[in-house]
C-alpha cells in the first residue's frame, strides 16, 4: 500500500476589504497528536482522537475495513489529480454542508438523498449532551432545522483550519443517477412536497412543456422525469441560480478535491461504513446508525426505467453534467445508457 501524499489546503475569508488566505499542510500519516494538537486536548474514552484511531490502527481489528477505505481515499486522490485542472481557494460558503461534532472530533459533509436524514439524527445524538438517545425518535423535519447542528462555515478561519486539520472528515456518496432519480421521485412525485412544486415545478413546466395547462402552471405538481432532465441540462438553469442541494453534484457540495476526506462511505455499503465511522469516533456505545427496511428505495433497475424514455442525446448531456461524481467516487457508467 502506498504512502498517503501530503495534501495542500487553502482557506480564504474576507475581513473588510481584505482577503486573508490561510495555508496549511495535512498528511494522513501524521494525525492530530503528531501535529501537536491531539492527545493533549482530546477527551475521548481511549484518549485517542478518531484520526489517531484511523491512521495508527492499533486499537480496532478492522483490517478489511481499513484496506477498503484506504483504497477509496487513494482512488479519490488519483481522480482529483487526473481530472481537476487547478486548485482554488476554499471560502466559508463552501463549508455549509460540513456538520461539526466537537465532542467526538467529527466533520460530516451531508449529501441529500444519501441517508443524510439519519446521519443528521445521529449527529444530533452525538452533539446533544444527552438530550437525545434514539435517532429514530427525532422527527425527520427536526433533523433538517437550521441551527440544530453547527456547520463549519460558522467558525472563524483559525477555528476552521484547526478542525479541518485535526478532526475526522467523512462523507457518504451514492451512484449519481440513482441519487438523481431518488431526488426526482421524492420532490416531484410526492403530493406533500408543494413547496418544491411551486418553487421548481412551475418553472420547469413553464420553460420545458409545450402548451402547458393553467392548472399545471399554477401547481407545478406533475413534472415528468424528462422535463426534469431538460431543466438540469439547460444552460440557463445554473446561470440563473445554483442547483438545489438535492440534485447538486457531490463534488460541488463537499469539495473532495480541496478537503481531504478520511472516510468516503457509500450508500451501497451504508450500514457497514456507518458502523466503521462510529467505531473510529468511539461512539458505538452511544448510538447505532438506524437500519432501513424501505422497499421504496431507488435502485439501479428503477433508475433504468426512468431513463428508458430519455433520448441518447440528453442522456449524454446529463452524464456529462454528473461525470465528475462518477469519476471521483469510482462509479461505472450505467449499462442502461444508450449514448455509448
Amino acid at each position: 500500500m502506498r504512502k498517503p501524499k501530503v495534501g495542500r489546503m487553502v482557506l480564504a475569508t474576507c475581513v473588510g476589504s481584505f482577503i486573508i488566505a490561510v495555508v496549511y499542510f495535512q498528511t494522513s500519516l501524521k494525525p492530530a497528536a503528531e501535529q501537536g494538537s491531539g492527545r493533549a486536548d482530546w477527551q475521548g474514552k481511549s484518549g485517542r482522537s478518531p484520526l489517531q484511531t484511523l491512521y495508527e490502527g492499533d486499537q480496532l481489528d478492522l483490517s478489511a475495513a481499513q484496506v477498503t477505505h484506504q483504497g477509496r481515499r487513494e482512488l479519490l486522490e488519483d481522480a482529483c489529480h487526473t481530472y481537476t485542472r487547478k486548485r482554488r481557494v476554499l471560502i466559508p460558503e463552501d463549508l455549509k454542508h460540513l456538520i461539526v461534532d466537537d465532542q467526538h472530533r467529527l466533520l460530516y459533509c451531508y449529501v441529500p438523498k444519501v441517508a443524510c436524514t439519519n446521519w443528521k439524527r445521529v449527529m444530533m445524538v452525538l452533539t446533544g449532551d444527552g438530550r437525545y438517545s434514539d435517532p429514530l425518535k427525532i422527527p425527520a423535519n427536526e433533523a433538517h432545522v437550521a441551527g440544530n447542528l453547527r456547520t463549519l462555515s460558522e467558525f472563524s478561519t483559525a477555528e476552521i483550519n484547526h478542525r479541518l486539520r485535526t478532526y475526522l472528515k467523512f462523507v457518504f456518496v451514492r451512484e449519481p443517477f440513482e441519487r438523481l432519480v431518488s431526488a426526482y421521485r421524492n420532490k416531484f412525485t410526492r403530493h406533500y412536497n408543494t413547496a418544491f412544486h411551486k418553487r421548481y415545478g412551475t418553472k420547469i413546466i413553464r420553460r420545458h412543456r409545450a402548451d402547458p395547462q393553467p392548472e399545471a402552471l399554477d401547481r407545478g405538481n406533475d413534472v415528468s422525469f424528462e422535463e426534469f432532465v431538460y431543466y438540469l441540462v439547460d444552460p440557463r438553469t445554473q446561470r440563473e441560480e445554483p442547483f438545489n442541494e438535492h440534485w447538486e453534484r457531490v463534488h460541488s457540495l463537499c469539495h473532495p478535491c480541496l478537503i481531504h476526506y478520511d472516510v468516503v462511505g457509500k450508500y451501497e455499503t451504508l450500514e457497514q461504513d456507518s458502523r466503521y465511522v462510529l467505531q473510529l469516533a468511539g461512539a458505538e456505545a452511544e448510538v447505532r446508525f438506524p437500519t432501513s427496511a424501505k422497499s421504496t428505495r431507488t435502485t439501479g433497475d428503477m433508475a433504468a426505467q426512468f431513463f428508458h424514455n430519455i433520448s441518447p442525446f440528453y442522456q449524454k448531456k446529463l452524464y456529462n453534467l454528473y461525470k465528475m461524481d462518477f469519476l471521483l467516487f469510482n462509479y461505472s457508467t450505467p449499462d442502461y445508457l444508450k449514448f455509448r
